[in-house]
């Protein structure tokens, strides 16, 4: 939970509280119905002078595009960096990094190759630091998801949600919101691409209702939403045994027939047809994989006002 007065980093969602993330999310859906412009009072003070920082280690298309266009609909600027337009990529420290920026900019958004690198720069960093996504999680999508889910089935507190296939990033910033927002999580995964235990420990300990298995029929029965993710993630270097080994965990016609009649599918994209998941699902009525993409922007809306003292 953040103190008063002190800087709010957006690093996980595990980090902060119930009311805070509800209060971001209830922002969020307010901010979208609001228009292509937030309102002045729903805005932070001096957002007009602020400049959100935005430094890209992997390529990205929706989480530059959707914090890009929030700022700007917040009504600040941006600056948008890749890896290799830093000295970080000639061995400058991270530390350095974040005092520097910190006297340039007003918060910095960063999609980095190592979590650790998000957490070096937050520890020495005056300014917010939005962790956009990492190779632990990606909680800034989960943000959107819930939004998403909501649009379409009302609150998310007590429905069941499964999740088929990798055990991934994405998986474990599902895990820190079932904790934090209420909600029934069913993980199918093969043996091997299970989350670390250091996360289900968590999540034991915080009395999530989350239950893990190899079986993506068990996990989809009865679900409200079922999501997925791309099997070979940038960075992966198995492909082939990935594909393999995931297989059985496709998203097909026959595996949604096993949720609730009015579950709705989703899948952060990029999505590949015919691997993770079947072409006819992925374009299917029960797809809200385009709205969810679009709920990026409204969901960093939230995300970016609470940073900058929106409460």
């Amino acid at each position: 939970m953040a103190k008063a007065n002190a800087v709010r980093h957006f690093l996980d969602i595990d980090r902060l509280d119930s009311k805070t993330l509800r209060r971001m999310i209830d922002n969020a859906h307010d901010m979208k119905k609001a228009g292509l412009k937030v309102p002045a009072k729903m805005r932070p003070k001096g957002i007009e002078d602020k400049v959100l920082i935005l430094i890209f280690e992997k390529p990205s298309t929706r989480t530059r595009v959707s914090f890009d266009i929030a700022m700007r609909q917040l009504g600040g600027t941006t600056l948008a960096l890749n890896h290799t337009d830093l000295q970080l990529g000639r061995g400058e420290s991270i530390a350095d990094t974040a005092r520097v920026l910190s006297r340039y900019g007003d918060a910095i958004m960063i999609r980095a190759n190592s979590h650790d690198t998000v957490l070096e720069l937050a520890e020495h960093a005056t300014i917010p630091v939005i962790n956009g996504l990492t190779d632990r999680t990606h909680p800034c999508q989960i943000m959107a998801d819930i939004m998403t889910f909501e649009e379409h089935l009302g609150p998310i507190k007590g429905r069941t949600v499964a999740w088929v296939g990798d055990g991934n990033n994405v998986a474990v910033s599902w895990m820190h919101a079932a904790a934090r927002f209420g909600f029934n999580l069913r993980l199918a995964c093969p043996d091997e691409l299970m989350p670390s235990k250091s996360y289900l420990d968590w999540a034991k300990k915080e009395k999530a209702e989350i239950s893990v298995g190899i079986d993506p029929v068990k996990a989809v029965k009865g679900a409200d939403c079922v999501v997925t993710d791309t099997w070979v993630s940038m960075g992966d270097k198995d492909a082939t045994r990935r594909k393999q080994i995931l297989k059985p965990y496709a998203v097909t016609d026959s595996l949604m027939a096993k949720a609730s009649k009015d579950a709705i599918f989703m899948h952060c994209l990029p999505a590949y047809r015919g691997h993770e998941v079947s072409e006819s699902v992925l374009e299917g009525p029960q797809s809200v994989i385009f709205d969810e993409a679009e709920n990026r922007l409204h969901a960093q809306k939230g995300v970016l006002a609470w940073c900058f003292g929106v409460d």
